[in-house]
């Protein structure tokens, strides 16, 4: 078993990494105090979807928390929770996480009850046929079976009409080509009505397998103690090796993409999109995070300070930006709520803005107050257990490498002004950009 050692910021110890022989990683971070986290971070989402099975990481989520051989479905649930235990998960395109995290308990009795159970769901799921529910025709308004399928079915209904998914979701199918970013998460209604048992128990068991998870602990407890527990629970069975899917990377588009679409809302929404650079990739990564912060997160940026503060008549009911890291290719987003009756102004206001990051340079006082932004966020995610958890859930399963999150302090003091120049230059040109609309139904 190989051990690595890497600094995280604002932690007193070194984040001990261990890969076993099988693949399966185990990350152990030192956190004083009495509450403690247990994740295990699987590398598999919409990434490793197609058109035929195109949700199954979500769905398959949800049925991990359905019993295994040793635990009744809604005996994990009471048996944490009466311990005072915050339990979760989340799909994403990139990977799948599930966590626990609760005050360790009087001799850590709560804590080596969160590993136990933890271990026992991701090792032994049985998906139970009367959980699942059978498969059925969408189109069959007979039947009822609310059993979790139907459940994932609904939820998939109620997000798709909330207006910030349906323009997100326009905007991040055309962004895309042939990689599998290109689909919905959550999947489609049609697909989860018809995925077998069989179906979900292969998916299972040819992602969730060692050298596609990593399983983090982080509190205050006996490395060695925890180290032993885990490497005995997370034992395998029968689980064959998971063949790497390679994906082409899709360019950005190469002229401005428009798309505009109705529905019933009251009031008219836009996101500009655009495909930047690898997880990975982390000056240009950096950068980006940077001119999202200068450009507009909070108040003070440019877009809120410009088109909200200063602007004589309202137009835009928010507006921002933020940027999102996938290991395939991060995603830089613009969006905008504002009125119907002002479209073709919110357009080319925002066009304006986005042509005066390079006409009106960034500043060298807007640089550093958005290092010290970024540095103040480092401290608070160090605050907690769970938010520690995170972060290296994301730099070992997105990244491969949990260094980066050691290097990424050091390499922010030494991005210039220029640096964010190049990387407008590179990411941002109009010419790259999907713009997705959506308006009131007339």
């Amino acid at each position: 078993m190989n051990k690595t050692l890497v600094k995280y910021p604002f932690l007193t110890r070194d984040v001990e990494i261990y890969e076993r022989d099988n693949g399966h990683k185990i990350v152990l971070a030192h956190k004083e105090g009495e509450m403690v986290n247990v994740s295990s971070w699987v590398k598999t989402g919409s990434i490793n979807e197609d058109d035929n099975n195109n949700g199954i990481s979500h769905f398959l989520e949800h049925l991990m928390f359905k019993g295994t051989h040793a635990h009744k479905v809604g005996e994990f649930d009471k048996m944490l929770e009466s311990k005072g235990a915050i339990v979760n998960a989340a799909t994403w395109k990139d990977y799948t996480f599930y966590y626990i995290t609760l005050p360790k308990g009087i001799d850590n009795q709560n804590f080596e009850l969160a590993l136990d159970l933890h271990a026992d769901m991701m090792m032994d799921p049985v998906f139970p046929a009367e959980e699942l529910g059978a498969p059925f025709d969408i189109n069959d308004q007979t039947v009822t079976d609310k059993r979790e399928r139907h459940v994932v079915i609904e939820e998939i209904r109620m997000r798709k009409d909330q207006p910030w998914t349906k323009v997100y979701n326009i905007c991040n199918k055309n962004m895309y080509s042939s990689h599998p970013y290109v689909r919905d998460v959550i999947g489609t209604p049609e697909i989860i009505s018809r995925l077998t048992r069989e179906d979900i128990d292969n998916y299972y068991r040819s992602f969730y397998t060692p050298e596609n998870i990593t399983t983090i602990v982080v509190g205050d407890f006996n490395h060695d103690e925890v180290l032993n527990t885990l490497c005995e629970k997370f034992s395998f069975p029968d689980r064959i090796s998971h063949v790497k899917r390679e994906n082409k990377i899709d360019a950005p588009v190469l002229e401005t993409k428009y798309i505009e679409t109705s529905a019933n809302v009251q009031t008219s929404y836009l996101m500009f999109g655009w495909l930047g650079p690898v997880a990975a990739d982390l000056k240009a990564s950096i950068c980006l995070d940077l001119v999202s912060i200068i450009f507009g997160d909070g108040s003070s940026s440019r877009l809120q300070q410009n088109l909200i503060e200063k602007l004589p008549e309202q137009i835009f009911n928010m507006i921002g930006s933020e940027h999102y890291h996938f290991k395939d290719g991060n995603n830089f987003f613009i969006q905008a709520n504002f009125k119907p009756e002002f479209k073709e102004r919110a357009l080319e206001l925002v066009k304006q803005e986005l042509n005066n990051l390079t006409v009106n340079k960034i500043s060298e006082e807007e640089l550093l107050k958005a290092k010290k932004c970024i540095k103040s966020r480092f401290a608070y995610t160090a605050e907690t257990v769970s938010e520690i958890g995170d972060n290296i859930g994301y730099y070992m399963t997105v990244c491969d490498d949990l260094k980066l999150i050691e290097d990424y302090l050091s390499d922010l003091e030494s991005i210039s002004v220029p640096d964010l120049e190049s990387a407008i230059c590179q990411y941002l040109s109009i010419d790259n950009a999907v713009i997705s609309v959506l308006v009131p139904e007339s």
